[in-house]
């Protein structure tokens, strides 16, 4: 085949789909031809509503048994002294040591934002609230505190412990690990001190 005929071929095939743009125009007031209406038209039913496709007249099914949201880990603990005793023997914290000074900024910011408005700058118990009037919480340095493990802190951010309530709506799951973090920092501090990691 010459150039010049693959060339003619070209432009006839060019001047075809132009006129073809020109000639054909869609009418907005007609609905399209379905060729394949397949699955195009399906009865629709409400998630509230009865049906007799499943045995128990319901569309609205449950999650099959052992289902998890995508993207969550379930935390299979009870918010119960035992199982917060249990944490703390079982969860590691799947911080990486690499990042730890890192960790410890973040979990400084997350601690001076949500823990010490009770706890105090320094967490001896000694924060904003208490001197309204709440029962102050217990010091971070005290003999039963500083024997905690890391994973039953992680517990008690979760699900709270006595007057304070849980806090795992407002800190992620990974800010938890990192205040559990700052606050073993804390205690390796002297008492009267408030430094935050810099």
């Amino acid at each position: 085949m010459t150039r010049n005929l693959l060339n003619s071929i070209l432009l006839l095939i060019l001047l075809v789909l132009v006129g073809t743009i020109f000639f054909v125009r869609r009418q907005f007031t007609v609905p399209n031809i379905e060729l394949l209406p397949g699955m195009v038209h399906s009865d629709a039913y409400g998630s509230q509503s009865a049906s007799p496709i499943f045995p128990d007249g319901k569309i609205l099914q449950p999650p099959a048994e052992g289902t998890v949201v995508r993207n969550f880990d379930p935390f299979p603990y009870k918010p119960t002294l035992e199982d917060a005793i249990r944490a703390g023997n079982e969860l590691r914290s799947p911080l990486d040591p690499k990042d730890s000074l890192s960790d410890l900024r973040r979990g400084s910011v997350v601690f001076a934002h949500v823990c010490s408005p009770c706890h105090g700058a320094g967490g001896t118990g000694d924060g904003t609230i208490p001197k309204h009037g709440f029962p102050p919480p217990p010091s971070l340095f005290a003999q039963n505190a500083v024997n905690m493990k890391g994973g039953q802190i992680y517990h008690i951010i979760t699900y709270g412990q006595r007057n304070m309530p849980s806090f795992a709506s407002q800190v992620v799951r990974a800010d938890r690990w990192r205040v559990a973090a700052y606050i073993r920092s804390l205690q390796q501090q002297p008492i009267q001190s408030t430094v935050a990691v810099k």
